[in-house]
């Protein structure tokens, strides 16, 4: 079927939809109720459905006759290590861990806190925790102590899994000082860490309450000692993970089993266009919900082999690094965000390293994380031949709202747009009143209710929060909190979030178009546009850029050339004038630009430094450029 055809047939009838598209999954207790409008808080999918996340990812595999099929690759370039795991042994590692892990009282509704690197262990930890039926919660490895035990509050986790360290280009973290200063801190206290110890820093256990990973699970192992399935409602939650809230205390996105798995393996043939047995590699972190949803748990469902790459995209050693493991393992599709991208062009902008590796067995590119202007994806489809695809998303879905359907016809690709919406998401752009706006129109980009399988059903314990958060500012929708349009062809465009469209002597401006006119010139490796204080015309756009490697530009004339393109491009309504170049731009580690601290560092606001950031040390940076500029004192 086309995407037409496809999003025809589930708009006419959506039960039916996603009851074929259940078929997919091994269950239990199959699902005779598809959707219930009455359960939850906006309805819930196959609530009388009986599942076990865990099986459907591993088990049925191996029964099916797949055991030697691969199931995950390690990749780590800062250690020096490459090993594939088969689908045989990932249950093995798994089921033995999970025996661990029960063994101790762990069981279906117990929390378990995963803060762990890049490592496959990480992992066999979510899978533990689904196999037994318990909540695994990822934190990223390597969180501030006070943030990791405000989600361990939060949580109030049985166990905590960790590591000795994490590694990454120049630098060892030691996880274990910041996990015990964390459950120092938290008043929910866990009853047991299993500590995974690494050659290149190990630690010091705490007697009493902590166990030596490897140990364990080995002991498990050669005694035959392993957990079986735990079987939960599909509407039993699966994993809680936390993002950012506007107060600071951060919001556990809630994802259940039997949705979840459903809409993942759909998106694999249907999005992705990904077949069993072949390798697909999301170049993210487990911490994040690409690594939830695209290293974990989609590839295994679908019978794939995952990447695990434990590096970046330069450095490591250059900006070739994707090429090879794309290259080395057989990679078909590779999903990362843009900024990977545009790190790796602003290195090598002629793409010359491209050359030194095969890449004959890959077909595409997805980008999704932060806005992809037109200027990265115009140089990433020149240099590698495929088709280059955007596509949005969010924590609280778990998997694509708009997006360009490989599986069902690659559909003409619009520059600066991610797509279409994916079958699941009846998507509006509504101005801030509630009423829907022309087509072309900015506004709010709402999902009308109820939302698709998989998507988040509430926050953990906070059903308050989330009706407040996301349900209460445009009644019978959802609030993506993201700012756009919709074309006349019915393809979406995210320009800001809803809170990065500043107000320029009364007219409603997108910094996402200026960022995007600005990453356009061609010695601009990447950008940021933000709205500072003005007491005359209440905020004015400010502009940050990094220029491309070789570019032998003096920074005035850039400047120069930058606010006659903007001028040119979106008029001088804009009233852009300032431009700044920057070393660096701040990021989290998953690669977002940090817009809102450097807004208020613009405006002389206190900012708490955000848990995320890759190094904080680029804040100062861009308070010396603003300083510089006699734009702070």
């Amino acid at each position: 079927m086309t995407y037409s055809e496809t999003y025809t047939a589930w708009k006419s009838d959506p039960e039916a939809f996603w009851a074929e598209a259940a078929k997919e999954i091994d269950w239990i207790t199959p699902p005779t109720r598809i959707f219930n409008p009455d359960a939850g808080i906006y309805g819930r999918w196959f609530d009388d459905a009986i599942c076990n996340t865990c099986y459907n990812t591993l088990d049925r595999h191996v029964e099916a006759g797949h055991g030697e099929r691969t199931a995950v690759i390690y990749d780590s370039p800062v250690t020096g290590t490459r090993r594939s795991y088969s689908y045989d042994e990932v249950l093995s590692e798994v089921a033995s861990l999970a025996h661990v892990l029960a063994s101790r009282g762990v069981g279906k509704g117990d929390r378990v806190v995963i803060y762990m690197p890049m490592v496959p262990e990480a992992v066999f930890a979510m899978l533990a925790s689904a196999r037994l039926g318990a909540v695994h919660s990822v934190v990223f490895g390597g969180f501030a102590a006070k943030e990791l035990a405000t989600r361990i509050d939060d949580a109030a986790p049985k166990a905590v899994i960790s590591a000795s360290c994490g590694i990454e280009p120049g630098r060892v973290i030691a996880y274990k000082p910041l996990l015990d200063e964390a459950i120092s801190i938290a008043g929910a206290k866990p009853d047991f860490c299993v500590i995974l110890q690494r050659d290149t820093q190990p630690c010091d256990l705490t007697e009493g309450r902590d166990i030596d990973y490897r140990a364990a699970v080995d002991a498990a192992i050669s005694a035959g000692a392993h957990a079986g399935c735990t079987e939960v409602a599909a509407t039993d939650p699966l994993y809680i993970l936390y993002t950012s809230g506007t107060t600071g205390q951060p919001k556990g996105v809630v994802r259940d089993n039997g949705g979840h798995m459903v809409a993942l393996k759909w998106t694999m043939k249907n999005h992705y266009d990904i077949n069993p047995g072949e390798v697909f590699w999301a170049a993210s972190d487990v911490g994040w919900v690409v690594g939830h949803s695209y290293i974990c748990y989609a590839p295994l469902l679908h019978g794939c082999a995952t990447v695990i790459y434990e590096g970046k995209p330069v450095g490591t050693p250059d900006a070739g690094a994707f090429w090879r493991v794309i290259a080395e393992h057989d990679v078909v599709s590779l999903f990362t965000a843009p900024t990977a991208f545009r790190a790796i062009k602003k290195e090598d902008p002629a793409g010359s390293l491209i050359g030194d590796y095969d890449l004959s067995g890959f077909r595409s590119l997805f980008l999704a994380g932060e806005r992809s202007d037109p200027a990265t994806l115009a140089w990433a489809g020149e240099k590698l031949g495929v088709p280059v695809i955007d596509h949005w998303w969010q924590t609280e879905t778990g998997w694509t709202i708009c997006g360009n359907p490989l599986g069902l016809g690659l559909l003409p690709i619009k520059p600066g747009s991610p797509g279409v919406p994916m079958p699941g998401y009846d998507i509006h752009v509504l101005d801030d009143d509630g009423h829907p706006v022309p087509a072309g129109t900015l506004g709010n980009i709402v999902a009308r209710l109820p939302l698709p399988p998989s998507c988040f059903p509430t926050l953990w314990n906070a059903d308050d929060r989330f009706r407040s958060s996301y349900l209460d500012d445009f009644p019978g929708y959802y609030a993506t909190a993201d700012a756009g349009i919709i074309d006349e062809d019915g393809y979406v465009s995210i320009m800001a979030r809803t809170d990065d469209i500043i107000n320029v002597a009364g007219h409603r401006l997108s910094t996402g178009a200026m960022e995007e006119v600005i990453a356009s010139h061609p010695d601009i490796a990447e950008c940021a546009v933000v709205g500072a204080a003005d007491a005359l015309k209440g905020q004015l756009p400010l502009g940050f850029f990094v220029p491309n490697d070789g570019a032998d530009r003096h920074e005035a004339a850039l400047e120069k050339e930058l606010v006659a393109l903007v001028r040119e491009k979106i008029g001088a309504v804009a009233a852009f004038k300032t431009a700044l170049e920057v070393k660096r731009l701040p990021k989290t580690r998953s690669g977002k630009v940090l817009r809102g601290t450097v807004q208020k560092i613009a405006d002389r606001q206190e900012y708490k430094m955000p848990a995320a950031i890759d190094d904080p040390v680029i804040l100062d940076e861009i308070t010396a450029a603003l300083t510089a500029r006699g734009l702070l004192p």
